[in-house]
């Protein structure tokens, strides 16, 4: 099924201490949109929408002055932060009824924003939703580099059903984002559901420029955290794990028991009760510490998503 030829296009942009890059993207995203207007790509009530995620600094002033220099943006500021993932829930449910389709990118447009006219091709062809995906890494030191191509192949190895070198730059249709916005879940991991939703689904391919200003949000240990919450949220494979980690223990242990015997019974090396006692005491109390916090950790999303708290407060908007 196609779409509309001119669809209601809204743009979404979660923002974190966003001040030195964002009057840049401001203005390179205005001009995209208003050149996609002329030539007849989208509708002339197309917006763009910054979610400042509680920020400290000068972006929710800067976001008011572009509401104020152009009828295109809007914005909403959350009351605290909260992380990209639920700051882009909140500009998802922002447009939700509001748009035809929907494109979430990166405040930095590290992303080539271009890719979206490439999205709303595909979107018109009848595709529900359209991943963008980068060519390569090329531009990424070789830590960066590896840690990210490591953690896909991690996500694949415990179940986690991800398009690899996909990250928050997608378009969805009215259809998507409608069924998108009723997963209630607290730990999200959106690229995660976006594969969940089942609708039929477009690749366009990107390159990645190098970021203008500012520094990325992304620390290592934000980035090891996603990762986490993305495995934690979509498998079960490490508690699966634990039962196989057991099994393994158990013949270790049975290993172990047939040398210590060998050594006592016919050599005179043997320290009497060494090997029997501190090498399984050591071995086991590492293996149930290790499978004590795999289990919290979940049994801690399971308290999360059953308080029900709400995901966000929206301090202020613009719209």
């Amino acid at each position: 099924m196609s779409h509309k030829i001119k669809p209601i296009l809204a743009t979404i942009l979660p923002c974190y201490n966003e001040e030195e890059i964002l009057e840049k993207s401001f203005k390179a995203l205005l001009l995209y949109h208003q050149e996609l207007i002329e030539n007849g790509l989208i509708d002339a009530k197309s917006f763009i929408l910054f979610v400042d995620d509680g920020s400290v600094d000068a972006t929710w002033q800067l976001i008011k002055k572009f509401t104020q220099k152009s009828q295109l943006v809007k914005g909403i500021k959350l009351s605290r932060n909260q992380g990209h993932q639920i700051a882009l829930l909140a500009g998802m449910r922002s447009v939700y009824g509001k748009c035809d389709c929907m494109v979430s990118i990166d405040a930095d447009l590290q992303q080539d924003y271009r890719a979206i006219e490439k999205m709303l091709n595909r979107y018109k062809e009848g595709y529900e939703i359209v991943l963008g995906i980068r060519n390569d890494r090329e531009s990424d030191s070789f830590f960066k580099r590896f840690t990210a191509e490591s953690y896909y192949k991690l996500m694949h190895l415990m179940g986690v059903d991800i398009e690899f070198n996909h990250a928050d730059f997608r378009l969805l249709s009215h259809k998507a984002l409608g069924y998108f916005v009723q997963f209630p879940e607290h730990n999200l991991f959106i690229r995660g559901i976006v594969k969940l939703i089942g609708l039929p689904t477009a690749k366009v391919y990107f390159d990645v420029k190098e970021r203008e200003a500012g520094e990325s949000k992304y620390t290592l240990k934000k980035m090891l955290a996603f990762a986490w919450d993305g495995i934690t949220s979509f498998s079960i494979v490490p508690l699966k794990l634990i039962t196989l980690i057991g099994f393994i223990i158990f013949l270790i242990s049975i290993g172990l028991g047939v040398d210590a015997l060998y050594t006592a019974l016919f050599t005179n090396k043997a320290v009497p009760g060494w090997a029997s006692t501190v090498l399984p005491m050591y071995f086991m109390g590492g293996i149930e510490l290790l499978a004590i916090g795999i289990i919290g950790e979940y049994i801690g999303k399971i308290y999360t998503e059953v308080k029900r708290r709400p995901h966000y407060f929206i301090e202020e908007e613009i719209l």
